[in-house]
C-alpha cells in the first residue's frame, strides 16, 4: 500500500515534547495505525502498544508510576493505540504524563465518546487533542495525474468514499464489499457497544434515516414521533453516531443563537461509502436520483476535515429562508461571511439572495470546480 501523507503530521510534531499527551480521535480503518507505525520510524527510541491485545490493557491499568515505567520501557516516544480499550486509561496517562514528563505519550482512539469519558478529568491541561479522519482530497490528488482520473476518482469518492482499503483496494476484493465490511465489521459495532445502549435497532433504523435524507433538513421531533422515541433519546442517538464519527451536524445560521438550536438542522457522513453501505445503494451516479446530495455531502465533509487542519478555525453553517431560498453552506471566519451553493452542475448565473440573507453574494461549487476549494 502507498503511503499517504496526511496533513496532521506537521501539526502533530510541532506539539511533540511539550509535557502532554498527543490524542489522535478517529474512527477504525482510517489509517491511524498505519500512520502512528510511519510516523514513529522518523525518531529513535519508540515503542508501539496495541490495545487490542489483552496483555497491553492489562499492563496499561492504573499502578504505580514504576510499574508503569517498567511495562512502556525508557523509550523516548510511546505511542499507545486504541487506547479507549483499556480501563481508566485516563489515570494511567495522568500518572506518566505527571512523573515522566520528558517522555512523550501519543494515543489514538476509535471513538472519542470512551475516550471524553474518561480522558476529561485526569488529564485536564495535559493533553492536546487532533481528529484523525478518511483522508481528505488534498491528501490523495498526488494520484491523479489527469483530469479523466480526477473525475474517476470522483464517482469512486461519492460510491464507494475515501477510506484508505478504498483508494488502494485488495486484490481481489471489490469496493462494494470493501465498505460494507468497513461499515458492518467497524463502525456499527463500535456504536452498538456504547455502554447503556439499548434498542440497537431502533438506532440503526434511525442512522438510516439519516442517510436518506443528506441534504436535507433534519427534525428531531419528526424522528421522535416516527419511531416512537422520546426526543431526548434521538438526541442521544445522534450524540453517540457523531462520537463514533459516523455523521456531523451543520446548524442553521440565524441571529438569534437560542431559536437556531430550536430549528431543524442539517446532518452529513464524514464518507459517502459508509452512508452508502447503510441503505446499500451503490448504482452508478448517472441513474441516480441523488447524485446532488452525495455531491453535497462530499464537498461540505471535505471542508469540514479542511477546517480541522487549519489553524483559522471557520464556524459553518447553512442558511435558510421561510419561503425556501437558501444558502447550502455559509462560512464565518473572523466577523467575515462567505457562502456556497453546491451543485453538480453549475448554473452559470449570479445567486441573488434576500436582504435576510447573511451573505449577499454566493459562490458556486460544482464537479469542474471543486478542487479549486479542497
Amino acid at each position: 500500500m502507498q503511503i499517504i501523507v496526511r496533513n496532521i503530521e506537521k501539526e502533530l510534531e510541532s506539539k511533540l515534547f511539550k509535557g502532554k499527551v498527543l490524542i489522535l480521535y478517529g474512527p477504525r480503518q482510517s489509517g491511524k495505525t498505519t500512520f502512528l507505525k510511519n510516523f514513529l520510524k522518523k525518531y529513535d527510541n519508540t515503542i508501539y502498544i496495541n490495545c487490542d491485545v489483552p496483555e497491553n490493557r492489562d499492563g496499561l491499568s492504573p499502578k504505580s508510576p514504576e510499574n508503569l515505567l517498567s511495562f512502556v520501557g525508557k523509550h523516548k516516544v510511546i505511542a499507545i493505540d486504541e487506547a479507549q480499550r483499556v480501563e481508566n486509561i485516563g489515570l494511567t496517562l495522568k500518572i506518566l504524563v505527571d512523573t515522566y514528563p520528558e517522555l512523550q505519550v501519543i494515543a489514538t482512539g476509535s471513538s472519542s465518546f470512551d475516550l471524553e469519558n474518561t480522558l476529561a478529568e485526569p488529564l485536564t491541561g495535559r493533553h492536546y487533542d487532533f481528529m484523525f479522519l478518511p483522508p481528505m482530497y488534498s491528501e490523495l490528488s498526488f494520484l491523479y495525474e489527469s483530469k479523466k482520473e480526477q473525475q474517476a476518482s470522483l464517482t469512486n469518492r461519492l460510491l464507494f468514499g475515501s477510506y484508505p482499503e478504498i483508494v488502494f483496494p485488495k486484490e481481489g476484493v471489490t469496493l462494494r464489499e470493501s465498505i460494507k465490511l468497513i461499515t458492518d465489521d467497524y463502525s456499527m459495532k463500535d456504536i452498538l457497544a456504547f455502554e447503556g445502549l439499548r434498542k440497537s435497532d431502533t438506532l440503526v433504523k434511525v442512522l438510516k434515516v439519516l442517510a436518506y435524507q443528506v441534504g436535507s433538513e433534519v427534525s428531531y421531533g419528526e424522528i421522535s414521533r416516527n419511531f416512537g422515541i422520546a426526543l431526548k433519546t434521538v438526541e442521544r442517538y445522534i450524540e453517540i453516531l457523531e462520537k463514533a464519527f459516523i455523521v456531523f451536524r451543520l446548524q442553521p445560521h440565524t441571529g438569534n443563537k437560542r431559536t437556531g438550536l430550536r430549528r431543524t438542522r442539517k446532518i452529513y457522513f464524514w464518507d459517502c461509502g459508509l452512508r452508502n453501505a447503510l441503505i446499500n445503494s451503490f448504482e452508478n451516479l448517472d441513474v441516480r436520483p441523488d447524485k446532488g446530495a452525495l455531491f453535497e455531502n462530499y464537498v461540505i465533509s471535505e471542508l469540514f476535515k479542511l477546517n480541522f487542519n487549519s489553524k483559522i478555525k471557520k464556524n459553518f453553517y447553512f442558511w435558510r429562508a421561510y419561503d425556501g431560498e437558501e444558502v447550502d453552506l455559509v462560512e464565518e471566519a473572523d466577523g467575515a461571511l462567505k457562502g456556497y451553493e453546491v451543485k453538480w452542475k453549475s448554473e452559470k448565473k449570479v445567486l441573488h439572495k434576500s436582504k435576510e440573507a447573511p451573505t449577499p453574494t454566493v459562490t458556486v461549487i460544482d464537479t469542474g470546480n471543486y478542487p479549486d476549494f479542497m
